[in-house]
């Protein structure tokens, strides 16, 4: 999912739920686009069924909702629309301060209930795009080490991010900052 107090964290966990009465969606057309106010209550939903998020998590999470929504030059939001769900994930990305070029992923949030449909990577793909578009150069994502945070770690492997750091108990004790960087 996303980002934490201490930083940016993200989190694309597997649906724990699932099981072979309910398995996972099966991928279909995802449309990325920008989010308006009238998502703040599907930014919200999505944010809430996310069990790996702690309260102070999705505080810091919606602060940067409302941010991007009120019109902040530092964050902006894409949705991911789905067939079952209006506001199936969301993806928030600013400029990195004091960078040319690069950009902070700072949280990718999927609904449990969407995971396995390809929500994620559409997200992904859809911010790399529009930033090429910006003459953006690289794109950073922190993320924790935690088990928790593992489908994430992987997912951003699987897009082509490769680890640049790992900061050795940086969340707590036993949880490094993780931090993944791509050039556009």
């Amino acid at each position: 999912m996303a980002a934490g107090p201490a930083g940016p964290r993200v989190s694309d966990a597997p649906d724990l739920g699932a099981t072979a009465s309910s398995p996972a969606p099966a991928p279909t057309a995802v449309v990325a686009r920008d989010a308006t106010a009238a998502d703040r209550p599907g930014l919200l939903d999505v944010l809430t069924a996310d069990v790996t998020f702690v309260e102070s998590e999705r505080s810091v999470a919606l602060e940067l909702i409302d941010a991007a929504l009120a019109g902040s030059p530092d964050y902006a939001l894409l949705i991911a629309e789905h067939p079952r769900r209006a506001v199936a994930g969301y993806l928030c990305y600013g400029p990195t301060p004091m960078t040319a070029g690069t950009f902070d992923l700072y949280w990718l949030v999927v609904h449990p209930q969407q995971r396995g449909a390809g929500i994620a990577g559409a997200l992904v793909s859809a911010m790399e795009a529009r930033l090429r578009q910006r003459g953006a150069s690289a794109v950073r994502v922190e993320t924790s080490e935690t088990e928790s945070y593992g489908a994430a770690r992987k997912l951003y492997q699987r897009l082509g991010y490769p680890i640049a750091s790992v900061l050795p108990d940086f969340y707590r004790e036993g949880d490094a900052l993780i931090t993944y960087y791509k050039k556009l």
